[in-house]
This record gives structure tokens, sequence and C-alpha cells, in this order.
């Protein structure tokens, strides 16, 4: 049996993890930043692109502050600094470093939306384009997250041959094992029946053999009985 120091010690090893897990929770439910499932976005050189970034954040939120920054291959700058009072109130913008860029989102309707249209696109724009965000009401907890941009001449339509191929091939091979299992379903279906029809036969061949015979429970003609 385990001494007295043993399960104190682990005992305080199970409150030590408890209270690690109790630290690590809010964190896990606090500030979360996205900017979509795509990590890379394609854009035509000269027209306009909207760069997506939502928040959420469990615990509210109070004089939160946001801003979009850009990282390109010799450039680092801030393009937009904003802030939102609270859940009832759209963003507003209080620094913009470009006239090309308008902030599209709203945080009203638990939208929390703070995304940017980039306009009049040129090939110096590729880049990463970084959307970060900070809650006061979280301890001026800050999270952030990045998209790529790639500004190119024209878009490339994507060959979808390939893919065509593939679900032909698929619905082909489903067809097939659907008339297969018709096709069994068929064949069981009528050795079953034909089956039935040998039955019925045997047993009306045997009643027709029991009365040619005469044979009891036939129903063969009786002989009257012989006078003496």
């Amino acid at each position: 049996m385990l001494g007295a120091g043993h399960r104190g010690a682990a005992r305080a090893r199970w409150q030590g993890i408890g209270l690690l897990g109790l630290f690590l929770l809010p964190v896990s439910l606090s500030l979360e930043v996205s900017v979509g499932k795509a990590s890379t976005i394609y854009a035509v050189n000269s027209t306009e692109i909207l760069l997506p970034c939502t928040f959420s954040s469990c615990f509210g939120f109070r004089d939160l502050s946001f801003w979009w920054s850009y990282n390109g291959s010799e450039t680092f700058k801030i393009l937009i600094i904003g802030s939102v009072k609270n859940e009832k109130s759209d963003p507003r913008v209080h620094l913009k470093n470009d006239d090309r860029i308008t902030l599209e989102g709203s945080t009203k309707e638990k939208m929390n939306n703070i995304s940017i249209l980039l306009k009049d696109l040129e090939f110096s724009d590729t880049g990463k384009y970084t959307c970060h965000v900070k809650n006061p009401k979280e301890k001026d907890l800050q999270h952030q997250a990045t998209i790529f941009l790639q500004v190119v001449d024209k878009l490339e339509e994507v060959d979808n041959t390939v893919t065509l191929i593939i679900l032909a091939v698929v619905g082909g091979v489903i067809g097939l094992l659907v008339f297969i299992l018709l096709v069994k379903k068929l064949i069981t279906f009528i050795l079953k029946k034909t089956q039935e029809k040998k039955k019925e036969c045997l047993v009306s061949s045997s009643g027709n053999d029991n009365t040619e015979n005469g044979l009891p429970g036939s129903k063969a003609e009786e002989k009257p009985p012989t006078k003496v």
C-alpha cells in the first residue's frame, strides 16, 4: 500500500493538473480571428478584391481595436486601424494609409465582420495581409489571421476533365453494382417460382398415381360386392 506521502504527492499532482486546465480553458474559448478557409486568394490586376476577416469571443468585447497589416517582399506597413465600441456599434476607422482601401464589415447582429475592400489592384499588392484584433475585455488578449493575395494577369481556368472522368467511372461502377443486384434478385425470384411449380407438379403427379393404382384414399371406382 502507498504511504501517506505518496498519496499526498499524487493528490497535489492532480490538483495541479486541474488548476492548469482551468487556466487554459478560458484561453481556448476566448478571442478567435478568421480570414476564411482559403490560405491564398487570386485577383486580376486592376480589379478589386475583398479581404475577409471575422472575429468571435465567448466573453464579448468592449472598445475592441483592430488593424490590417501588409507584408510584401520588400515592404511592411499598416493599412488601416479601427475600433469597435461594443456589440451594438459598427466599426470606426481611425487611420487609413491607402485611399484604395475601404472597410466593408459590420459588427451589428453578431456579424463581427471587419473585412476590407482593396480596389485598383497592382502587381505590387501581392503579399501577406494580416487581420489583427485586440480585446481589452479579455485583458488585451490579441489574435490574428493571415491570408496571401496573389495578383495575376488573368485567372486560369480550372481543367475539370480529370474530375469528370473520375466521377463518370465512379458513377459507372455504382450503376453496374446496382444492375448486378437487380439481376441477382430477378434470378432468385425466377428460381423460387420454378421450385414452387416443381413442387406443385410432384404433388399432382403423386395424386394421379394413387388414383390409378386404387390405393387407399384414392378416387378409384369401388367394385360391387360379389353375390353368393
